[in-house]
């Protein structure tokens, strides 16, 4: 097994060494900027690409980049002009090794009629990450080598993830059937967390907060007690205190909800689900973590169940006031939540009043 990862290992290192090469030849061959009557023509008003929809490229054999339409560099989030750059430039880090050759094959020596299709993942700390299908085609479509290429973005995240998540939001309206929370509740736990995130964005000791994290805690942050489908109903909306059995039942939401989520692709979803009544003094369940050993996104998310939770009313309880329900949390400060996360909060508490404020139980 050793000699079969070593052997891989050298394999991926010989083909990047390679590929390595190929850029040098081509930086060597072709290390002018473009001119502007190089690529003038491409921009006139004849071009059916200029304002498409789709973000769409020109490529030379070289792979580099001859002209790129408003749609392309708004996907990007690009501030200078994408021509006479390298597509491996812009995307290799997205591409496997194995794409790059092939693309390389298929404008050079006309694979699969000079076009090529693939899927990548577009990422950066500051931007969501995209699922991106990509089209690679002749430019002219009457020419026996071409010379110029198409490249056309197709940006499929909001129908993978949109379909993705209608599903999972479907068990999550199910477990509601059963449980006395609101819509508005789930809503408003979705955007207390996605604003703690926000906060925390570029702070220092949280680098692991990027796009991608506030994009899905603003989501997933709702589905935290999806396990409650798993509940018994008299023990989920009995009005009185919990016996010891019952208790225990109730705490196995937390690993139900874990369960359900386990093939939902980002980790996130069944870290809420598992840790969001852990507390940090280690005294929370369902297995008494403590401190950092808590995920991160069930800490927060933790800080916005409790806060929505008081200031909810209840069969069992009144609903409690802004200012009071900030006093109780920051009582439990360095106990039931993380000490720094709760700096951060007192700092947006008029932020956390104002979702609550805006999204009312009807």
């Amino acid at each position: 097994m050793a000699d079969t990862e070593n052997n891989e290992e050298l394999d991926d290192l010989e083909e990047l060494e390679e590929l390595d090469e190929l850029d040098e030849l081509d930086d060597q061959s072709d290390d002018e900027e473009l001119s502007y009557e190089e690529i003038a023509h491409y921009y006139s008003s004849t071009n059916p690409y200029t304002h498409s929809i789709f973000p769409v490229l020109f490529i030379n054999k070289k792979l580099k980049i001859l002209f790129s339409n408003p749609a392309s560099e708004q996907m990007l989030q690009v501030h200078k002009n994408l021509e006479g750059q390298y597509l491996t430039d812009m995307f290799g880090k997205f591409f496997d090794l194995q794409d790059i050759r092939i693309i390389r094959e298929t404008v050079l020596q006309g694979i699969n009629g000079y076009c090529w299709k693939g899927l990548i993942h577009i990422k950066s700390h500051e931007q969501a990450s995209t699922q991106t299908k990509i089209y690679l085609f002749p430019l002219s479509i009457v020419s026996d080598n071409p010379s110029e290429f198409v490249v056309l973005l197709d940006d499929v995240t909001k129908e993978n993830m949109g379909l993705l998540r209608r599903v999972f939001m479907s068990l999550l309206e199910a477990s509601r059937l059963k449980d006395n929370d609101t819509g508005k509740h789930i809503s408003r736990v979705n955007s207390y967390s996605k604003r703690l995130a926000e906060e925390l964005f570029d702070k220092k000791g949280y680098e692991r907060i990027d796009a991608d994290f506030i994009d899905n805690i603003g989501y997933l942050a709702s589905m935290h007690d999806v396990g409650k489908i798993g509940t018994p109903d008299d023990i989920l909306n009995k009005e009185g205190p919990l016996s010891e059995p019952e208790w225990t039942s109730m705490q196995e939401h937390t690993k139900n909800g874990a369960f359900i989520l386990s093939t939902y692709p980002h980790p996130m979803a069944k870290e809420i689900a598992l840790s969001h009544h852990e507390r940090w003094n280690g005294t929370g369940y369902p297995f008494m973590l403590d401190g950092d050993t808590i995920p991160l996104a069930a800490r927060i998310v933790s800080i916005a169940d409790v806060y929505d939770a008081l200031r909810m009313q209840r069969s069992y309880k009144p609903a409690i006031p802004h200012k009071k329900t900030v006093e109780k949390i920051m009582e439990s400060k360095n106990t039931q939540f993380d000490p720094s996360l709760i700096d951060i909060f007192y700092k947006i508490t008029d932020d956390f009043n104002d979702i609550f404020e805006n999204n009312r139980d009807s």
